[in-house]
């Protein structure tokens, strides 16, 4: 099986904003991590400090079970919806080469990481890439003390909690998009200049669940 390649094997950067990023958000038929699958995918790339916005990407995905009424409440896919989507396997070859080099970002990263690694194996990759969980480098850097342990921020309570507006919320390129926003504002917020791509990465899996 085919590596998942990443800048983070090879030597990290010095000041974070000289790596790049990948946040990614998918939305799925529910949470059973061995039963379901992804609907939808949103990518929004980082680099130099800044959302890439010409190079964010969005695709429905044909699943492979049925979506459950309580996802369909969440993200508003109907089965009719995805019925002609993209085939799995080509979505997945298309996010492996937009995610080849990047460091992935995902808000609740468990999420993300479960289902775009079943995903990615459909065309050999392996996601052998560090994450970066803006739920996880927001706890460690104060601001969710307010919440009970073991209970993830929102990612529009934490949006809101650093005046960023939020996009298009349960929408897969809309959340990437906020998560992309979240973890630059983080990432800035981190201390005392250059934080190193290595720390952030660090302190998020320290403070991960």
């Amino acid at each position: 099986m085919t590596r998942l390649l990443s800048r983070a094997g090879r030597g990290l950067p010095a000041n974070w904003r000289d790596a790049g990023y990948c946040a990614v958000d998918v939305e799925t038929t529910g949470l059973d991590l061995r039963r379901d699958s992804i609907v939808s995918v949103g990518v929004a790339p980082v680099s130099g400090g800044r959302i890439v916005g010409r190079d964010t990407y969005y695709s429905l995905v044909r699943p492979g079970c049925p979506v459950s009424v309580a996802a369909t409440r969440v993200h508003c896919l109907r089965p009719a919806d995805l019925e002609h989507a993209p085939a799995a396997e080509d979505v997945a070859r298309e996010l492996a080469g937009r995610l080849d080099g990047r460091i992935l970002v995902a808000h609740a990263a468990w999420i993300e990481r479960a289902f775009l690694g079943r995903l990615l194996r459909l065309v050999k990759v392996r996601l052998a890439a560090p994450v970066i969980d803006t739920a996880a480098l927001a706890r460690a850097l104060g601001h969710a003390e307010d919440l009970p342990p073991g209970i993830e921020p929102s990612l529009e309570l934490l949006a809101r909690r650093l005046s960023l507006p939020v996009y298009a919320p349960h929408h897969a390129l809309g959340d990437a998009v906020t998560t992309a926003a979240v973890f630059l504002a983080l990432a800035t917020k981190a201390g005392p200049a250059p934080v190193s791509t290595r720390s952030l990465i660090a302190r998020s899996a320290e403070h991960g669940y």
